[in-house]
């Protein structure tokens, strides 16, 4: 068996035994990538978007794909347009079930409120909003009637106390 032996160029460098090593090694790493601070590929999309077709769009391809006969060649279109077999599938049931509509795109997520449930949730908030303020204004009312109670006494009881000091006089 042949023996190879380290050059002093790969001893420099950092390269023994397929390893890179010291400083210079690391700075390696991080140049190519392999690094914790990764710099992102701008020829890459950060995030995949979905992709939406029109109607019309699935129509031709759906009549493109019919058209097909030779062995191959629907694989050759699927591959060309960038899109999977099943939903060619999906396509051809819709286009068969009659519905134009039905090969439009669908708005996903949950479905907004109707009309009727925002216009309670307001109704609910006003009825809130109007017992509130009817509790504050008992509250009102209750302390008008305690203070006015109060005074009565105190106007009963400094009435005979004035007789008493005219009396005097």
């Amino acid at each position: 068996m042949p023996q190879f032996s380290v050059g002093k160029q790969e001893q420099d460098e950092g390269l023994v035994g397929g390893s890179l090593e010291g400083a210079e090694g690391e700075r390696r790493r991080i140049a190519d990538g392999a690094g914790p601070h990764r710099v992102p590929d701008p020829e890459l999309a950060e995030k995949a978007k979905r992709r939406k077709f029109t109607a019309e769009y699935k129509l031709k391809i759906v009549v493109a794909a019919d058209a097909c006969s030779k062995p191959g060649e629907l694989g050759g279109l699927l591959r060309r347009e960038g899109l999977y077999s099943s939903l060619l599938t999906e396509w051809r049931r819709a286009r068969d079930s009659g519905a134009l509509g039905a090969l439009e795109p669908r708005a996903r997520g949950p479905k907004p409120p109707s009309a009727e449930r925002v216009q309670l949730a307001s109704v609910q908030r006003e009825l809130e909003r109007a017992q509130a303020n009817l509790a504050t204004a008992r509250r009102v009312i209750e302390v008008q009637g305690n203070v006015s109670a109060l005074l009565e006494e105190l106007l009963a009881k400094s009435a005979p106390e004035q007789d008493e000091q005219q009396g005097t006089r």
